[in-house]
Formats: structure tokens, C-alpha cells, sequence
């Protein structure tokens, strides 16, 4: 007579199986799924799988056999999509939330290719209502003193990033080392991806070091 262990294992087998097969019965949109992972590196989170008709069981499922790849709690990658150029960077916003996230200072800095700064960390930007969140490993989280204006937002790579302008000062502002904001003003002013008024305008945010820091650069730039 089987044991009360191999029962209970049975059962919950069974069990598992079950929830797979009513979850196969909804028609998850795969299609609508690898179509939204393929603009996005990739990536989805359960969140937008489920909105999509698949449910926590059947993403499991997926996972434990190897069509998808677990990227993080909550966050997943198709198995057969190579991971991104920038996929850290890509993970940690949509894990933290795409519309209410927006990559800042270093990290945004690299998305826009503007110095030669090499993040130990993701950072990303909310407003104040959003202040209490836990930041994901590996994130360092900063809060807006006010709402961001939506013309300091832009998109580089599919993802919601702080403008040049903001970026430069943000990171200014936290300790990036002075030569790497130099460097970045330099570039976003040769690019024409920024002017010497929006730069003048995010630095007096700032004052002191950070706007003598950009006004000089600004001037250094112009002169050359």
C-alpha cells in the first residue's frame, strides 16, 4: 500500500497538472506575448503575460521546461532571444515598473552614450508618490522632489530615460567624477543632443559645485 509521502506527492501532482491544463484551456496570446517580449529585448513581466492570458501557474510551467527564461521575480525573457546590450538596464525598469520608472543619472548616461561612466548599479527616478517602493537588487533608487516634467523624459532604446540635460546634472549632483561630466556635456553639446540653455537651466537646479561645474564646461565648450 503506497505510503502517505507518494500520496500527498500524487496528489499535488495531479493538482499541478490540473491548474496546467485549465490554464491551456484560456488561449493564452502567444503571439500578442512574443510580440511585446521581441520590443522589449526579449523581456515581459508576469504582469504583462498574464494580461495576455497566461496565469502564474502556466508561466511556471513555461519556466520549468525552458521556453521561458526566469530573469528575475517577476520578470521573464524568451528562451530563444539573446540577452540585450543593455538588458540590466532594461530589467531593472520593468521589474520596477515601466510607467511609473525612468532611468537617471550613470544609467542614463549610458543609454544616451554620453562619457565613459561604468554604473555598479541601475539608477532609476520616481516621483514622490512612488518614494516607498523597495528597489529591486541591484537598484538605487532616487526620488524626484517634485513631478517630473515630461519634457525631461525621452526615449533611447525603447525605454523611458531622463534627457541628456537631466542626466548630466543628476549625475553631477550624486558624486559622478567631474572629468565624466565634462566628457558627457562635451558630447551632448557636439551631438546636438542638448543646448547650453536646457544644461544652465537643470544646473541652477543644483547650484553651487554642479552649476560652477556646468557653466564652466559650457563656456570651455563654446570657446573651442
Amino acid at each position: 500500500m503506497p505510503s502517505s509521502g507518494r500520496r500527498s506527492k500524487r496528489v499535488s501532482f495531479y493538482y499541478s497538472e490540473a491548474l496546467y491544463m485549465a490554464d491551456v484551456s484560456r488561449d493564452p496570446d502567444s503571439s500578442a506575448l512574443h510580440r511585446l517580449a521581441y520590443s522589449q529585448e526579449g523581456l515581459f513581466t508576469a504582469q504583462q503575460a498574464q494580461e495576455r492570458g497566461y496565469s502564474a501557474q502556466l508561466l511556471a510551467h513555461h519556466a520549468r521546461t525552458g521556453r521561458f527564461a526566469r530573469v528575475r521575480r517577476g520578470l521573464y525573457r524568451l528562451s530563444d532571444y539573446p540577452a540585450g546590450e543593455h538588458e540590466e538596464i532594461r530589467a531593472a525598469w520593468l521589474a520596477l515598473g515601466m510607467d511609473r520608472a525612468v532611468v537617471s543619472h550613470e544609467s542614463a548616461l549610458v543609454l544616451h552614450g554620453l562619457s565613459d561612466v561604468l554604473p555598479n548599479t541601475v539608477h532609476l527616478l520616481v516621483s514622490r508618490e512612488h518614494r516607498g517602493i523597495r528597489p529591486p537588487a541591484g537598484v538605487t533608487l532616487h526620488t524626484a522632489t517634485m513631478a517630473i516634467p515630461d519634457d525631461e523624459i525621452t526615449i533611447r532604446h525603447g525605454i523611458r530615460v531622463s534627457t541628456p540635460s537631466r542626466a548630466i546634472v543628476d549625475a553631477a549632483g550624486s558624486g559622478t567624477a567631474p572629468e565624466q561630466i565634462q566628457m558627457a556635456i562635451r558630447q551632448a553639446l557636439e551631438q546636438g543632443r542638448t543646448t547650453p540653455s536646457q544644461l544652465a537651466g537643470q544646473a541652477e537646479r543644483h547650484g553651487g559645485q554642479v552649476a560652477a561645474l556646468v557653466h564652466r564646461t559650457i563656456k570651455e565648450a563654446q570657446a573651442a
